[in-house]
């Protein structure tokens, strides 16, 4: 990019705009900027012109700078919109990934104690567990634990025999046993990673994870999961619009 010296732009933003455009177009997280230098020679300008010009970006949340260090692209996090009922398939699909599971269990157990009394359902029941590691392009992104209400209807107990690392838990509500879901409750809260589930995530132990818990509900008010869900908190965050 050749500066024009005559545009009312200041320069550091000339500059901040087209890198920005370059690490949009070219290059990809975790890569590095050129240095100082490196970037005062290839615009023309001095370093604290190109300094001002990365602090912009940091501020932006684009790049990153630890001292010594060239600038480093930052992880770009998938971004969740909480106003909205989707499970992980369809809101990864919206973002432009490709999510896929690894199913970790897919069976019959007691009702856990913390859904006994949203199920409603006599002691002893049972509920489907599934446990599936969640990814997006190939990388851990979740944990999900969840455990179905099958008292609901008969036909959840199909899922038992189905391939859920490639199907989608709320499209198998909607389309082949015609729930339709209505809403749900739920909490985040930041917590440790421990030994399992950091060697699931691709993490160390004890870094900060997401915990989210979350009950969903029919159109009749039936309570039909509760899941509990590890977000890997470097990856991931949640969007909620919030109106008066």
């Amino acid at each position: 990019m050749k500066i024009d010296r005559k545009d009312p732009m200041p320069i550091y933003h000339q500059i901040y705009k087209d890198l920005k455009e370059r690490i949009e177009k070219d290059l990809m997280s975790g890569e590095y900027l050129p240095s100082e230098d490196e970037l005062a020679d290839q615009y023309g300008v001095s370093r604290l012109t190109v300094r001002q010009a990365l602090k912009n970006l940091m501020e932006d949340g684009i790049i990153e700078k630890q001292r010594g260090k060239k600038s480093k692209i930052k992880e770009i996090k998938n971004i969740e919109n909480l106003s909205q009922l989707k499970g992980f398939t369809q809101d990864a699909m919206l973002l432009g990934h490709t999510p896929s599971s690894m199913v970790l269990a897919n069976k019959l157990i007691n009702v856990p104690d913390q859904a006994f009394d949203k199920f409603k359902v006599p002691r002893g029941s049972k509920v489907i567990f599934l446990n599936r590691l969640r990814l997006l392009d190939d990388i851990p992104y979740a944990i999900e634990m969840a455990y179905i209400n099958v008292s609901i209807d008969v036909k959840l107990l199909d899922i038992l025999d189905m391939d859920m690392s490639k199907s989608s838990l709320y499209a198998f509500f909607k389309d082949e046993v015609g729930l339709k879901l209505e809403y749900a409750d739920e909490t985040i809260e930041v917590v440790q990673a421990n030994y399992e589930n950091a060697k699931l995530l691709g993490i160390q132990s004890g870094n900060c994870i997401l915990l989210r818990n979350r009950f969903t509900y029919t159109h009749d008010g039936q309570c039909i999961e509760y899941v509990q869900s590890y977000y890997r908190g470097d990856k991931y965050k949640f969007n909620i619009r919030i109106r008066s």
